[in-house]
C-alpha cells in the first residue's frame, strides 16, 4: 500500500502531538511536510525531537502531502485550504468555526473535488447528531463553561468591555447562535460550530459560554431533541498546554486519522 502523505499546518500544541505521532508510525501513513509561520523555530523544535520533516510553504504543500492538517489559527484557514483544494486534495479543519466566513472553500472543495474533512475534536457524539440529521431535528443547544483564563482577549468581551478577571461565580457572557458566537469567540468555540454543521445549521444551533472560575477543565453540555431521539451529553475536557484548546482535541485528530486506513472502521 501506498502511504497517505500527511502534512501538517503549524506547530502548536496540536500540532506537535500529531507530528510526534506521525514520525513513530501510524498504519498507512507517513509524516510528508509541515508549514509554520517561523521556520527557524520549527526547524530547531524538529530537530530537537530527531524529526526528519522538510517545512514548505503552504502553496507548495500539495507537492508534499495528500492530506493537510490544520492546526493554526483561524485567520489564515484560507492560506492553507485553498492550495490543497485546488489541487483536488483534502483538508482537515480545526479552525471549523472560520468555515462560516469562507464558503467558498466549501465551493471550492465541490468543484474541484477536493474534502474538507472536519473532526470530533474536543467534543462529544457528533456522529449522533449527523444520524439524527437525517431525520428532523427540532432543536440542539449547548452549554459551554470555560476557566476565566481561556476566554481572556476574545473580541466580544474586548468590544463590550466584559470583564471575567476576578471572578468570584459562574458569569453567563454570551448567550446566542453558533454563527454568532463563532464570529465573538473565534478562539473559543470551534466545537458548537461542528455540531452545528452536524445538525440544523450555524443559525439553528444555540450556545451559552459561561465564565467559571470553580472549574479547571473546559465544559460543554448538550441537548439535542429530534424525530428519531432526544439525547443529551456533556464531557469535560483537560486543557493542553494552550488553555484555549483542549487535550482530547490532537487525540481526536489522530483518531480520524488511523481511520484513513483501518480494517475495521467504528462509527460513522
Amino acid at each position: 500500500m501506498t502511504p497517505t502523505r500527511i502534512g501538517i499546518a503549524g506547530l502548536g500544541a496540536i500540532g506537535r502531538t500529531v507530528v510526534r505521532a506521525l514520525s513513530r508510525g501510524m498504519y498507512g501513513l507517513e509524516l510528508g511536510a509541515v508549514a509554520a509561520h517561523n521556520h527557524v523555530k520549527a526547524r530547531d523544535w524538529l530537530e530537537q525531537e530527531g524529526i526528519a520533516c522538510p517545512i514548505v510553504k503552504l502553496e507548495a504543500m500539495p507537492s508534499h502531502a495528500d492530506l493537510l492538517v490544520e492546526c493554526a489559527p483561524a485567520a489564515v484557514l484560507d492560506d492553507i485550504c485553498r492550495p490543497m483544494l485546488s489541487a483536488r486534495k483534502r483538508v482537515m479543519v480545526l479552525s471549523v468555526g472560520a468555515l462560516l466566513s469562507h464558503p467558498d472553500l466549501i465551493e471550492l472543495a465541490e468543484h474541484k473535488g477536493g474534502q474538507i474533512i472536519v473532526p470530533t475534536g474536543a467534543l462529544i457524539g457528533l456522529d449522533a447528531v449527523t444520524a439524527a440529521a437525517q431525520g428532523v431535528v427540532h432543536s440542539v443547544r449547548m452549554v459551554t463553561r470555560k476557566p476565566p483564563q481561556s476566554l481572556g482577549g476574545a473580541p466580544y468581551l474586548v468590544e463590550n468591555g466584559i470583564s471575567v478577571d476576578g471572578l468570584t461565580e459562574a458569569k453567563c457572557v454570551f448567550s446566542g447562535t453558533a454563527r454568532d458566537a463563532a464570529k465573538c469567540f473565534p478562539g473559543n468555540v470551534n466545537v458548537v460550530v461542528a455540531l452545528s454543521l452536524a445538525g440544523i445549521g450555524p443559525d439553528r444551533t444555540m450556545i451559552e459560554i459561561w465564565a467559571d472560575p470553580a472549574i479547571t477543565r473546559n465544559c460543554h453540555a448538550i441537548e439535542v431533541d429530534a424525530d428519531s431521539a432526544r439525547f443529551s451529553m456533556s464531557i469535560e475536557n483537560v486543557p493542553s498546554e494552550n488553555p484555549k484548546t483542549s487535550r482530547i482535541t490532537a487525540l481526536s485528530v489522530l483518531a480520524a486519522l488511523a481511520k484513513l486506513h483501518a480494517p475495521v472502521r467504528i462509527g460513522t
